[in-house]
C-alpha cells in the first residue's frame, strides 16, 4: 500500500471507533489501524504490508473493515420533499443550482462517499450518494446538511427519507416521470434533473451520473408512451386549454385575448396561454405595478397590455375571449353589459375561474355569449387527473424495465476494477521477474535482446491473461449470463488475491478527491 494513502484512511476508521465505543482495538497494518477481535495483542499489532501481504491480507479479511472489500458500494438519496418537510425546512436546505458543483465537491470528499448529486428544487431537496458505508456514509451527509443549512441533526431527521440501491433507483425514475409531484406528469423536474446532469459531466464519477442519464431516459419514455403528461390538471390550465378549444382551430395566436385580474390565478392563466403560443393579451387590474412585474417575468416577444379597470368593459368588447380572476363580490359582467358589446363573428367565450363568479349567470342567456365557470373547469380536471392516474400504473412499467437495465449495467461496472487489478498485478510480477533475470544474465545482453525479453515476458502474460479476461467481459462480445460473469470476478479475486489491493484503489481515491 502507498504511504500517502494513510492520512484519508486513518480518518475513515477513527470516524467508526468514534462512534462505536463497543468497537475492538485497532491493528495497525504499516501506518493504518485495523480494528481486531484478537483481545491476546495488548491493543495492537504491527506488521509491514510491503513485507508480509498475504498474512496482512488475511488479518485484513479478519477485521471489520473487510467490508470495504467485500461488499459493493451502495446507492443512497437522503431526502426531503414537500410530502415529508415543512417549507420552512426546505427553504434552509435548498441549494441554487450555481452552487451545486462546489456542493457535490463537500460531499464527494467526505469519508465514506465516493460520488454525488444534488437535485434541490422548489418542493423537494435530495442528495444522491455512492457510499462505501450505508451508516456511516448516511451520518456524514446528514452532518453535512446540518452545518450548511443551521438545521439540527435531529429535526432532519424527522423529516427525512432514506432509499438504498433499487429504491433509491426507482424512486428518482418516478421522480423524473412526474410521479411524484403534485402534479403527475409534470414536465419542469424532468428538465430539473437534465440540470443535474450537465452539472454531473465534469469528472464527477460514474455510477451516479449514469444513474441520472437513465433517469431522463426514463422520464422522457413514460412521457412519450404513455401520454401521462397529457390534459389539463389545475383550474388555471384548464380554462386555457378548454378556452383554446372552443376556437376556430388556428385561431389561437390571433384571437385577442383579454385576462381580467392580475392575482395568482390571473397569472397562471397568462403562463399557460404564453405556453400555448398565445403572445399578445391584454391584462386589466387595479393596479398597474402587479402587470409590470408579470411583464418581467416573459421574454421581450410577448406583449401584455396593462389597462386600468375603468377600461374593462372597453377592452372586453374587443376581445375574442375573456378571463376573470378577481376577488369582486358582485359580477363584473351582466347581461346589459355583454349585449351592448359589438357582436363578433363567433360567440364571445367567458372563462369564469372565480368564487365568487364574475360573470353573472344571466350572461349565458345569450347567444352572442358562451360561459364555463369553475364548476365546468373542474370536471375537465378531474376527469384528466382519473385519465393521469391510470397512465401513471402504465408507466411504472417503464419504470421497473428502465431499473433493470440500470441494475445491469452497474452489475456489469463490477468487473471492471477487477479487470484493472489483475492486469496491474501481473504485470508487476511480470516487470519485478525481469528485472531480477536481467541483473543476473543482462550483463552480455544488447539492447535489441533486451527488448525481445520484454516483447516475450509481456506476450506471455497477454497469453495467460487471456482467459480470464475473456470470461470477465461484460459487452457484447461474450454472451455471457451476468451472474456467471459476476462469479468468475469473485473467484479471481480470491485467487489472485486482489481484494486489498480494491481496497487501496478506493483509500487512494478518497485521497485524490482531498
Amino acid at each position: 500500500m502507498a504511504v500517502s494513502s494513510a492520512f484519508g484512511f486513518n480518518q475513515m476508521l477513527s470516524s467508526k471507533h468514534h462512534n462505536n465505543p463497543s468497537s475492538s482495538s485497532p491493528m495497525v497494518l504499516g501506518t493504518r489501524a485495523f480494528p481486531t477481535n484478537n483481545k491476546t495483542t495488548g491493543g495492537l499489532i504491527r506488521c509491514e504490508l510491503s513485507s508480509s501481504s498475504v498474512s496482512a491480507l488475511q488479518q485484513l479479511k479478519k477485521s471489520a473493515i473487510d467490508r470495504y472489500t467485500k461488499e459493493r458500494s451502495s446507492i443512497v438519496v437522503i431526502g426531503l420533499s414537500i410530502h415529508t418537510a415543512p417549507l420552512e425546512m426546505r427553504e434552509k436546505l435548498a441549494i441554487p443550482v450555481a452552487e451545486w458543483p462546489q456542493a457535490i465537491s463537500e460531499l464527494c470528499a467526505l469519508n465514506h462517499i465516493e460520488e454525488a448529486a444534488v437535485l434541490s428544487t422548489c418542493n423537494r431537496m435530495e442528495i444522491y450518494v455512492l457510499a462505501l458505508s450505508q451508516h456511516r456514509g448516511v451520518r456524514e451527509v446528514t452532518q453535512w446538511m446540518s452545518k450548511r443549512s443551521g438545521i439540527p441533526v435531529s429535526d432532519i431527521c424527522k423529516h427525512w427519507f432514506l432509499l438504498y440501491n433499487k429504491d433509491a433507483t426507482q424512486h428518482l425514475f418516478e421522480v423524473s416521470a412526474g410521479l411524484d409531484s403534485l402534479v403527475l406528469g409534470e414536465g419542469q423536474i424532468l428538465s430539473q434533473v437534465k440540470q443535474v446532469r450537465e452539472k454531473l459531466r465534469n469528472g464527477f464519477g460514474m455510477v451516479i451520473p449514469g444513474l441520472f442519464e437513465k433517469a431522463i431516459t426514463t422520464g422522457k419514455r413514460a412521457r412519450a408512451e404513455t401520454g401521462i403528461a397529457s390534459g389539463a390538471v389545475s383550474v388555471s390550465s384548464a380554462a386555457v386549454e378548454l378556452a383554446l378549444t372552443k376556437l376556430p382551430p388556428g385561431s389561437a395566436s390571433s384571437a385577442t385575448m383579454l385576462v381580467v385580474g392580475a392575482g395568482k390565478m390571473g397569472k397562471l392563466v397568462i403562463k399557460h396561454l404564453v405556453a400555448k403560443g398565445c403572445t399578445r393579451m391584454v391584462v386589466v387590474n387595479r393596479s398597474q405595478e402587479r402587470v409590470a412585474a408579470i411583464q418581467e417575468e416573459f421574454p421581450s416577444g410577448v406583449e401584455i397590455i396593462y389597462k386600468p379597470l375603468d377600461e374593462m368593459l372597453a377592452c372586453a368588447g374587443e376581445a375574442n375571449v375573456i378571463f376573470t380572476s378577481t376577488a369582486s363580490e358582485t359580477p363584473l359582467f351582466l347581461k346589459e353589459h355583454v349585449e351592448s358589446f359589438p357582436l363578433p363573428a363567433d360567440a364571445r367565450l367567458f372563462v369564469d375561474i372565480s368564487v365568487p363568479r364574475n360573470v353573472g349567470s344571466c350572461v349565458a342567456e345569450l347567444d352572442c355569449a358562451r360561459v364555463c365557470n369553475v364548476d365546468d373547469l373542474k370536471e375537465v380536471v378531474a376527469a384528466n387527473k382519473e385519465d393521469r392516474a391510470r397512465k401513471a400504473m402504465e408507466a411504472q412499467d417503464i419504470i421497473i424495465e428502465e431499473s433493470k437495465k440500470f441494475e445491469a449495467w452497474w452489475d456489469s461496472l463490477q468487473t471492471v476494477p477487477t479487470i484493472k487489478k489483475l492486469r496491474r498485478k501481473t504485470d508487476r510480477i511480470r516487470a519485478d521477474s525481469v528485472v531480477k533475470f536481467m541483473s543476473k544474465y543482462g550483463k552480455d545482453m544488447d539492447k535489441k535482446t533486451k527488448e525481445a525479453v520484454e516483447d516475450l515476458t509481456r506476450a506471455m502474460v497477454n497469453k495467460i491473461l487471456h482467459g480470464p479476461m475473456k470470461h470477465l467481459r461484460c459487452d457484447d462480445t461474450e454472451n455471457r449470463p451476468l451472474p456467471e460473469t459476476l462469479e468468475n470476478m469473485e473467484a479471481l479475486n480470491r485467487m489472485f488475491e486482489l481484494e486489498l489491493e480494491l481496497l487501496e484503489e478506493k483509500i487512494r481515491a478518497k485521497m485524490d478527491q482531498k
